[in-house]
């Protein structure tokens, strides 16, 4: 029972640790090592109740809420304070425009308050309804569309009209 249990767990941690960590990085600002250390904190949480969780309805969901949860508790810690260096370091196999635009973003998204960077992931990123995101944050529907509403306002103020001009590039 107890290894059929594993390698469960073990399944599903190898089909959703890519998915888990692209959405860590973005609610990280492009923050790899946070993104790591917030999927590895989610997996963990998963494994501990991974009896209860795997007969939740949709497993994947129930981990990218936790992934969430995870991540706002870490901005409530006194330590989230600290920055890392302001310089990503060069990848291979991209033109400059998507990497401009990749820091455009990711410096928009840094600009905004946690909730609201957790609602513009849930909600654009990872597709989710208006009811889902506010279930996943434990806020209410008008809340969340009040939280979208102005950090879509705060990104078009940031990001301005040069979004296009690199987009095209």
């Amino acid at each position: 029972m107890r290894q059929s249990r594993e390698a469960a767990f073990r399944e599903f941690a190898e089909a959703r640790t890519g998915h888990l960590f692209r959405s860590a990085c973005l609610l990280t600002s492009g923050d790899t090592h946070l993104a790591e250390d917030l999927v590895q904190d989610t997996l963990g949480r998963m494994y501990a109740v991974w009896g209860r969780a795997s007969r939740v309805e949709n497993p994947a969901a129930y981990a990218q809420t936790v992934l969430v949860r995870c991540y706002l508790r870490h901005r409530r810690r006194r330590s989230s304070d600290e920055r890392p260096t302001g310089q990503l370091p060069d990848t291979p196999g991209q033109s400059a425009g998507d990497v401009s635009l990749r820091v455009a973003l990711l410096d928009a998204l840094r600009g905004l308050a946690p909730k609201d960077r957790a609602v513009v992931v849930l909600r654009y990123w990872e597709d989710r309804s208006v009811a889902e995101t506010a279930d996943a944050l434990h806020v209410s529907s008008a809340a969340v569309r009040t939280r979208t509403t102005r950090a879509l306002a705060k990104l078009r103020e940031q990001l301005g009209s040069g979004l296009g001009e690199l987009a095209l590039h």
